[in-house]
């Protein structure tokens, strides 16, 4: 049974979210601030964390980024209002793995709770290949690890399948609705934003020059092609 820690502090949703997801099948814990959430992240080991930006005590923001720092890599998805598209942006960049927009429909989010639970585990289809490799980038995918240069690269779930995709195809461009359908999966509903935000935080792991990238490389109106020395 999946575990989902929930840390929202209206009652309302945050008790929409608990009968929802029991009923679906997972075990839920609860959080009602942002730093009693912390503490359960850390010491409750959830499969997945739906996490509210707007928190008393410790914003969503600041929970993000402290678990990452810790090299937490469970999947976040993020609840946001429609005003919060900077911190949008933010959360991404901090690691978070996706995010649904109050008010939002409860079958969308299972649906991303499902890709990200299918992506954590591993099964994005039956992989032919253990390992991906070009140039100094390998990716081990039954160990979902990601070295460069000799060094491992501490990448998110939706990070290391944006790299799984482009690595499938190095040095030819990748359209983004391809990595959108490859990475989140066809019966969810991503802006092609999230592809540009990860990519943003991918070249900055990599040591890539965000202004003038040279292995994650943007092509206007297509998507990207990576190129690995």
């Amino acid at each position: 049974m999946k575990k989902i820690l929930i840390i929202e502090d209206d009652p309302t949703i945050r008790s929409g979210l608990e009968d929802d997801f029991k009923y679906e099948g997972y075990e839920v814990e609860s959080a009602v601030t942002g730093k009693i959430g912390l503490s359960k992240a850390l010491n409750g080991h959830p499969d997945i964390i739906i996490l509210d930006l707007m928190l008393p005590e410790m914003d969503g923001l600041e929970v993000c980024k402290e678990l990452r720092r810790k090299n937490i890599g469970v999947p976040i998805i993020m609840l946001t209002a429609k005003s919060q598209d900077f911190d949008i942006v933010i959360g991404l960049e901090l690691g978070a793995d996706d995010y649904v927009t109050k008010p939002f429909s409860p079958h969308e989010l299972r649906a991303r709770v499902k890709a990200q639970l299918r992506r954590a585990g591993g099964d994005m289809g039956n992989e032919q290949m253990e390992t991906l490799e070009s140039g100094s980038l390998k990716l081990n995918i039954r160990k979902h690890e990601c070295k460069f240069r000799g060094r491992t690269l501490s990448l998110t779930s939706i990070e290391f399948d944006m790299m799984r995709v482009l690595l499938q195809h190095p040095g030819e461009v990748v359209k983004r609705d391809e990595i959108l359908d490859a990475v989140w999966g066809e019966d969810v509903v991503v802006t092609q934003r999230s592809v540009d935000t990860h990519v943003v935080n991918l070249r900055r792991k990599l040591g890539d020059d965000a202004k003038n990238p040279k292995m994650i490389i943007n092509i206007r109106g297509l998507g990207y092609k990576l190129i690995v020395d």
